[in-house]
């Protein structure tokens, strides 16, 4: 690999094989930045070393060719990582067609996502992939760690997690099913075996939202946990959170760096834990008026924002903004045991809560939110058959890398994004 031939020695022969991620002629010699999984590395071509017949190969080898080489290694402080490759034998294993990512081409958005099959090899998109791939590693090390086990829940779906308004129907042989937007319902049949679970898949929201923070299709982290209470959650989300960013920050420097990100640090613990209440109370001191039970907008969000520095979870919404699942509070239940993690700079990027286990108060629920209980029959069976007190949560992955990475749009923070204007490539 690339990265490995700086530590080999001085006229030490290597074989790379790679992609031309760049090229350039100097005179007689030739330079190819050759790139492969690790990293890149650069490629000499320069008599004695290089025959004639080697140079022409080199000379006409297409930008993201793929090629096979064999040279000397020799350290050079010019050369990034400080050592090159002076090539001896050079073979294009596959020829590219001239490359149609022009400099010109980099500044229109539209473009790049239409050719992202072919920009997901360019740098800044390389080191957020490395980046996610570092983040769902860390997630799962968590979680394995403290005694989860890993869940898989269904995509196709007869009842609805967050109400039916966001749902995608897909015809199911003569039936309607939906998409998933979550796998809690199911985790929660899955506790009372297993008593603590996560998952990690893909959810699906038909929201015709063109906002930076919303897609269609998206990476969800869950966990759920028997005997939990909402305190209890809390606590993991932060742990989760906290040691998902360390491992970020401690294992991918190099690519932080290509992001122009110079200063990323794991959010420091206790997270401030502030009630919906006050929430309200620092927004009317910012002149932004919001009736009592709404939920939080953007805006609001962005607001309260420049009150921390740290991540912080609003807790306690009102029984109007959250779903039927939460628990209200015994002592005021207008209000539900649920919170919002909300990170500075960006906005909300875990939402969870204690959930309700006692049937009577589910159904009532359900049916003040105007849903049908039928829909919702197996899950409310649950509670006639030992459903302990529990608690879980949801994250957004894209949420999250698009925030420590300070992305412009939550499309960047997935290989092919799916929005309500994106479905290709």
């Amino acid at each position: 690999m690339a990265t490995q031939a700086e530590n080999r020695e001085e006229d030490e022969v290597v074989r790379l094989i790679g992609w031309v991620a760049n090229k350039r002629e100097h005179g007689k010699k030739v330079f190819i930045t050759l790139r492969d999984r690790s990293g890149f590395i650069q490629l000499v071509g320069a008599p004695p070393t290089s025959l004639p017949e080697t140079l022409n190969l080199m000379k006409e080898a297409g930008l993201e060719s793929s090629v096979a080489v064999e040279g000397l290694i020799k350290k050079d402080p010019r050369a990034p990582g400080g050592v090159e490759v002076h090539i001896r034998n050079f073979r294009v294993v596959a020829e590219a067609s001239p490359w149609p990512v022009t400099l010109s081409a980099l500044k229109s958005p539209g473009f790049l996502f239409d050719m992202r099959h072919l920009t997901l090899r360019g740098r800044r998109s390389r080191a957020m992939m490395l980046i996610r791939a570092e983040l769902l590693r860390a997630a799962q090390g968590y979680f394995e760690g403290n005694g989860y086990v890993w869940f898989q829940g269904p995509t196709f779906i007869t009842s609805a997690c967050e109400g039916g308004s966001t749902l995608f129907n897909v015809e199911y042989f003569g039936r309607k099913v939906y998409l998933t937007q979550s796998a809690q319902l199911y985790e929660e049949a899955a506790i009372c075996s297993l008593e603590k679970v996560y998952v990690i898949q893909p959810s699906f929201r038909s929201e015709k939202s063109r906002t930076r923070r919303h897609l269609t299709e998206y990476w969800h982290i869950e966990a759920e946990a028997a005997f939990a209470e909402h305190e209890d959650i809390m606590d993991v989300e932060e742990a989760l959170v906290h040691h998902m960013v360390s491992k970020v920050a401690k294992n991918r420097q190099e690519e932080l760096s290509t992001l122009k990100i110079k200063d990323l640090e794991p959010p420091l613990r206790p997270f401030a834990r502030i009630t919906y209440d006050e929430a309200l109370d620092i927004l009317r001191r910012k002149g932004i008026a919001m009736d009592w039970g709404e939920d939080l907008s953007t805006e609001a969000e962005r607001v309260l924002c420049d009150e921390f520095e740290q991540p912080f979870f609003v807790t306690a919404y009102s029984t109007k903004a959250r779903s039927f699942y939460h628990m209200p509070d015994p002592q005021r239940p207008e209000i539900t045991l649920s919170s919002d993690l909300i990170a500075p700079g960006y906005g909300e990027i875990t939402s969870g809560g204690q959930r309700i286990h006692d049937y009577d108060l589910l159904l009532s629920r359900i049916l003040d939110q105007g849903l049908d209980p039928e829909e919702y029959r197996w899950y409310l069976e649950l509670r006639r058959y030992g459903l302990p007190p529990h608690s879980g949560f949801g994250l957004g992955l894209e949420r999250v890398i698009s925030w420590i990475l300070r992305l412009e749009h939550i499309r960047q923070a997935i290989y092919f994004p799916r929005t309500p204007s994106r479905t290709y490539p």
